[in-house]
């Protein structure tokens, strides 16, 4: 080989073992943000603790008290939504 293709194929490999090294730490990077990230979610839950997962850990002991369908907040039957009602009544074409 003459000595400018050394220098290419030198660059080339160069170049190729700059990519790898630098895509090795981003992933070793982003995995280790992702673990951290995860195992800050292990922490004990609770009524008082900063980690909410869902309504249930915030509420505590107490007991879901469902709506009845013709509660104050309106109807809540989902069977009887203006939309459904609309294609209920619509005469189906076959």
């Amino acid at each position: 080989m003459t000595p400018d293709t050394n220098v290419i194929v030198d660059g080339a490999v160069l170049t190729l073992i700059g990519l790898a090294t630098s895509t090795g730490f981003l992933l070793a990077l982003f995995v280790g943000f992702l673990v951290i990230a995860g195992l800050t979610k292990l922490r004990k839950i609770g009524p008082k603790s900063l980690v909410v997962r869902n309504l249930v850990d915030r509420m505590g002991n107490e007991k879901f008290q469902y709506l009845s369908p013709d509660a104050v907040g309106g109807n809540t039957d989902q069977l009887r939504t203006p939309e459904l009602l609309e294609q209920q009544d619509k005469p189906s074409s076959q």
